[in-house]
């Protein structure tokens, strides 16, 4: 009775894993799932006035229903390393160059990029290539609100001009309404183990200054911006749909 009862048991231990698998593969799921992404873009408009090259690490949480329907929100922090901006931080330099401390001595100053971009997305996916009916080529787009500003930072200097609200005077954050698109391909394995995203991303963003006055050229910044930026996004797909139980019992 115990032996026949542990065939019993390993065949319902085989046929939930099996069905599981079957539950990917063959249906069209309802498939909520949080996506970790990193993008690398290149800035176009006024933006690539100011800035180099930018990566994004971003958080999404959307859900593709039965109908292959694709909705959801996200957020993508943006950084950087290559800023260009004329004027930045003129009054503060010496004639040689240099920006000093509060002690007066040379400071060494980082000047980055930073930014955040949220946005809520609508889209669809086509189960054209993949292992199966949740795969294929996904295409999407949204709406939202793009910041963006020069990251000023003096490790182990303390300088006054710097520092506190008066750091608002140089930092250029700049804000405003935007839409994006996103078309690639969407990849959500049989075995669940490899779930992933690949594809090119364009956002559109319509700006201004938030700080409006720039100390270091003593003008007012009332100019409206158009930035974008285009570039490669990929992502790890965590879903939460639920799955089929692996474990058995028996009375």
């Amino acid at each position: 009775m115990r032996k026949f009862a542990l065939v019993i048991g390993l065949l319902a231990f085989h046929l939930s894993s099996v069905l599981a698998q079957f539950q990917v593969r063959d249906s069209i799921l309802f498939n909520p799932h949080v996506t970790l992404t990193y993008g690398y873009h290149l800035p176009t408009g006024d933006m690539a006035k100011r800035f180099g090259l930018t990566g994004s690490a971003g958080l999404n949480f959307h859900i593709k229903d039965k109908k292959s329907r694709f909705w959801g929100v996200q957020a993508n922090y943006l950084f950087g390393n290559r800023v260009s901006e004329p004027g930045l931080l003129q009054n503060l330099y010496t004639p040689k160059g240099e920006i000093l401390d509060n002690q007066g001595q040379p400071a060494i100053v980082y000047i980055q990029e930073r930014g955040w971009q949220a946005f809520g997305d609508f889209g669809h996916l086509f189960p054209v290539i993949g292992p199966n009916k949740n795969s294929g080529l996904l295409v999407y787009g949204g709406a939202g609100y793009l910041f963006h500003k020069i990251r000023i930072e003096h490790q182990s200097h303390e300088i006054n001009a710097l520092s506190g609200d008066n750091l608002r005077g140089y930092d250029r954050l700049t804000s405003g309404p935007a839409v994006h698109g996103f078309v690639g391909y969407s990849h959500l394995s049989n075995n669940r183990r490899i779930n992933f995203l690949i594809g090119l991303e364009a956002t559109q963003a319509w700006t201004k200054s938030v700080r409006g006055y720039n100390y270091d050229t003593q003008s007012f910044d009332h100019a409206k911006r158009n930035d974008g930026l285009v570039g490669l996004k990929v992502g790890w797909i965590l879903n939460l749909y639920q799955r089929a139980p692996d474990a058995f019992y028996i009375n």
